[in-house]
């Protein structure tokens, strides 16, 4: 999926800074992957403090290959290498609101702090015993823990680091790198919700079908919005649909009914699509390529359906149309936590690196990013 993310946004974005915009996305699968290994797995899983575990699995050091001593189906290891892909596809969608103007430098070290100090902690209180998850909220597949702790922290990059030179919508610039890009994303996130179940059961097969139903129901319903508005559908509003489908049902993917799903995407999408058009051009803020308005609103709308829609057989818990009026106050509880935390957790760490190094790429280098921070292009055109 990061993989995925990283073509999908490469080719939004101009081709002077396309390679910096992969990059960007990417640079989560090397120190991601180390951080985890070494402290995050850890931090998350162990434990029973409200906002932060304990280090006794530090670099894996008890992590059975072969048993499992949190009372699941599969193996210690199996579940924290699955779990060890989400804080990298997470980073990923950050990188997406401040694309063509954040120092790349800058831009590493804070998500290297970012990891360990927003979502490692939000995925110990939401799925590994802590505050979140005592509370009863449910989150099947990452509403709180990545879309809307992505989403938030993007919006709060975004307003620190200020606008582009020119603040143009998100366009296709690459059409084979969007489409494998999305191509790539729509298919991972089959694995991302259904694994979350990690047994094959009644839920994941759920999961499965409701990712299906919502990505294949955003594309189409995104689809005539745009027509509808423009008179024309264009190639990046089809996957913007499909994306924002998937991200509104992650958090109920194997915790709510098919037709509850359909019923999410068809009220979920057109907010989301009059929410991406409107909301940061009402606002002034420049989320270049909607991070904030796909991941973050798009988590905050999934969770709240989560909790209307909540099959009891699946979740353990019934929703509010089954007469639990007391589920939304959780769902907003936690909602509200995973936005705070995000939101201060990122304005502090980006203030901090911001006294030490300059935030913004140099102006000079502003139209020659790939050329001048990484010494490459995306296409050379002289051979």
């Amino acid at each position: 999926m990061t993989a995925g993310l990283s073509l999908f946004y490469g080719g939004l974005t101009r081709s002077k800074s396309m390679l910096n915009t992969m990059m960007m996305v990417i640079l989560p699968l090397g120190f991601g992957t180390v951080i985890w290994y070494l402290f995050g797995y850890s931090l998350a899983f162990n434990g029973n403090g409200a906002f932060i575990g304990n280090l006794k699995d530090f670099a894996f050091a008890n992590v059975s290959l072969t048993q499992s001593t949190h009372d699941l189906t599969i193996p210690d290891a199996v579940f924290a290498i699955f779990q060890g892909m989400f804080p990298l596809i997470t980073i990923g969608i950050i990188a997406g609101a401040v694309v063509d103007r954040i120092n790349f430098k800058a831009f590493g070290i804070f998500t290297i702090i970012w990891m360990l100090v927003v979502y490692v902690p939000l995925a110990h209180m939401v799925w590994g015993g802590g505050l979140i998850q005592k509370l009863g909220v449910l989150d099947f597949a990452g509403g709180d823990v990545v879309h809307i702790s992505s989403g938030v922290s993007a919006l709060v990059l975004a307003i620190v680091i200020g606008h582009r030179k020119d603040m143009l919508p998100p366009t296709v610039k690459n059409v084979p790198a969007v489409v494998a890009g999305a191509a790539l994303l729509w298919l991972g996130w089959f694995g991302f919700n259904a694994g979350s179940a990690l047994a094959i059961n009644e839920a994941a097969i759920q999961a499965l079908l409701n990712t299906i139903l919502a990505g294949a129901l955003g594309f189409t319903l995104w689809n005539l919005l745009d027509y509808l508005k423009n008179k024309t559908i264009s190639l990046s509003g089809s996957f913007t649909g499909a994306l924002t489908g998937l991200v509104l049902i992650t958090p109920g993917a194997g915790l709510i009914k098919s037709n509850a799903t359909f019923i999410t995407i068809l009220i979920g999408t057109p907010i989301l699509f009059f929410a991406i058009n409107g909301l940061k051009h009402h606002f002034g803020y420049d989320d270049a390529l909607d991070a904030f308005g796909a991941h973050g609103l798009g988590g905050i709308l999934g969770g709240l359906f989560t909790g209307v829609f909540a099959d009891k057989g699946l979740s353990g818990t019934e929703g509010l149309i089954h007469g639990n009026i007391g589920i939304m106050g959780t769902q907003l509880a936690g909602i509200a936590i995973a936005i705070i935390w995000a939101a201060i957790g990122t304005f502090i760490i980006i203030k901090l690196i911001g006294y030490f190094m300059p935030l913004r790429v140099d102006p000079n280098a502003a139209d020659s990013r790939d050329i001048v921070e990484h010494a490459e292009s995306s296409f050379d055109f002289n051979n």
